[in-house]
């Protein structure tokens, strides 16, 4: 009970820090999360922890490359 209401507390306050997501649904995100967190396995939080490592360097990658034009 104290995980799900820690989770909706940490939930809310990363909903405010992003764009599109409010608070109620911050809350219910995090519930979901440490609900889900305590099901899934050493290795599958593993791959999911590395999976959003190389989405973020992705993205970051494509923010910060310079732009190839093509001189004529």
């Amino acid at each position: 009970m104290i995980g799900k209401i820690i989770g909706a507390f940490v939930g809310d306050k990363l909903a405010k820090q992003t764009s599109g997501v409010g608070g109620a649904t911050g809350a219910a995100l995090g519930v979901v999360a440490t609900s889900l967190i305590a099901r899934l396995s050493l290795p599958s939080m593993l791959a999911i922890l590395a999976g959003g490592y190389a989405a973020k360097r992705l993205s970051e990658r494509a923010d910060t490359a310079p732009n190839r034009a093509t001189t004529p």
